[in-house]
Parts: structure tokens; C-alpha cells; sequence
């Protein structure tokens, strides 16, 4: 997370007004629901790794790194739509060609969708995304929680290091059953202080005035027609291409 923040508050386009992050990423989000998977997730993939990499900036290492372990959820449990479960003679496992067709369209789709929001998250602040979501119509009640936990999540992780090295100086970690026990003391004080640092936030935002709404002070940035023109161009041509190579491929 910290290298997530560091990167989009860093990037090259972190001076960019954010419409234009979002509306690459939100066109292909689109594209990613509504075309062909088997084209269309490759080559958004392409189109995001390029316009992080080369075009903000971001290092391919960070790019991969925040691809990588949603991947890998989807790497292990797509086998198992290629499986087809017969409970009529008693419990029957075997392949099935139609699943197998499914769980690769639905990886594919999936990756491009990802791709989309590795692309936001590296070269967007979520500061200045708050006002845009407020602007879409995102209820504020929802805007207001995520911009709460997006915070949150930065003290406890830090947290989280701190106990962690503390127990392992005391040799918290050295067998296996510490190790165990370890963790849980760990984890059982960070739920204690998130509940304390959840009181206490409630009750400061009360005592200045808070009314159901956090303000955050964005700079004015100008739309670019050049930069949104050359983003419709590449989301179109990646839907012509996506179109065409299907039809190749059927």
C-alpha cells in the first residue's frame, strides 16, 4: 500500500487532471464487461501496462507487483470451472470442455478489469478521486467510509510492522508454536486499538462539527482535449481490434 500511494502521488501524471486517469480506466473497465474476453483482456492489459509503465512512468516491478496477487486468486480457483460435479451415480468429478472455455474467458476478462484499476491506483491520489466520485453521483455516506478506511489502513499497516519486529527482537518467531502464538497476541491488539482508533476518530469528528461530509482541498487542473482525444482514440482502437481479432479467431 505504501508504494501503491508513493507511486500515484510521484508519477509522471500525478499533474494530470484526474477526469483523464478516470476515463481510461473507466473505458476500459467497459470495454472489459462488454467485449470479447479472449481479445479484449489481452490487449487492455497491454494498453494499461504501457500507459503506467511508459507512459507515467511506474516502474513494470510495482505494476506486476500490484497484478500479482489478485492473479493469483484467479489462477487458482479458475481450474475449477473446467470441472463438472455429477451427483446422480454418486459424486463424479470430470472435465468439462464448456467449463474450461468459461474459466478462460472469465480469467481474461478479469486480468483486463484488474489492469484498469492497477492503472487508477498508480497514478491516481485517492484525495483527488473523492471529488470526482462525489461529482458521479457515489452516495457521500459511501465516499466518506472509503476515504476513512483508505486512511486506516496506512496506521494499522505500520502498526502492524512495528509489533511485528518488536516480537520477532524477542524471539516471538523462532518455533513454530511462538510463531502461532505470536500472531495471535498480534493480531488480537491491533483489533483492540482499531476499535479505540474508531472511538476516538468518531468522537474528534464530532467535536469539530462534523456534519456527514469530509472536505478535501484539491487544485483546480485543467481538462487536456489533446490528452482526452488521445485516450478515446486508444480505447477505440483497442474495441476495433478486440472486434477484429475475434472475428479471426471465430
Amino acid at each position: 500500500m505504501h508504494a501503491i500511494d508513493r507511486h500515484a502521488w510521484t508519477n509522471r501524471w500525478r499533474r494530470h487532471h484526474p477526469g483523464e486517469q478516470l476515463l481510461l480506466a473507466g473505458g476500459g473497465l467497459v470495454l472489459a464487461l462488454t467485449l470479447p474476453p479472449l481479445t479484449a483482456g489481452p490487449l487492455l492489459c497491454i494498453l494499461m501496462a504501457g500507459a503506467t509503465v511508459v507512459g507515467a512512468g511506474v516502474p513494470m516491478r510495482a505494476f506486476l507487483g500490484v497484478m500479482a496477487l489478485p492473479t493469483g486468486f484467479l489462477l487458482t480457483s479458475a481450474p475449477f470451472l473446467a470441472l463438472s460435479l455429477d451427483l446422480r451415480d454418486g459424486l463424479h468429478l470430470a472435465y468439462s470442455p464448456a467449463g474450461a472455455t468459461l474459466a478462460l474467458a472469465v480469467t481474461l476478462r478479469s486480468l483486463g478489469a484488474l489492469s484498469c484499476l492497477a492503472f487508477l491506483a498508480l497514478t491516481t491520489p485517492v484525495a483527488e478521486l473523492v471529488p470526482w466520485l462525489r461529482r458521479l453521483g457515489v452516495p457521500a455516506a459511501v465516499v466518506e467510509i472509503a476515504l476513512l478506511i483508505y486512511r486506516l489502513i496506512f496506521i494499522f499497516m505500520e502498526r502492524a510492522v512495528t509489533g511485528q519486529q518488536a516480537q520477532a527482537a524477542r524471539q516471538g518467531y523462532s518455533t513454530r508454536r511462538r510463531s502461532l502464538r505470536s500472531l495471535g497476541l498480534l493480531i488480537a491488539t491491533l483489533f483492540q486499538r482499531a476499535l479505540e482508533r474508531a472511538r476516538r476518530l468518531e468522537v474528534g469528528l464530532a467535536a469539530r462539527g462534523y456534519v456527514g461530509e469530509l472536505r478535501v482541498l484539491t487544485p483546480e487542473r485543467p481538462l487536456s482535449r489533446r490528452r482526452l482525444a488521445g485516450i478515446g482514440g486508444l480505447l477505440l482502437a483497442v474495441a476495433l481490434g478486440s472486434v477484429l481479432l475475434d472475428r479471426g479467431l471465430v
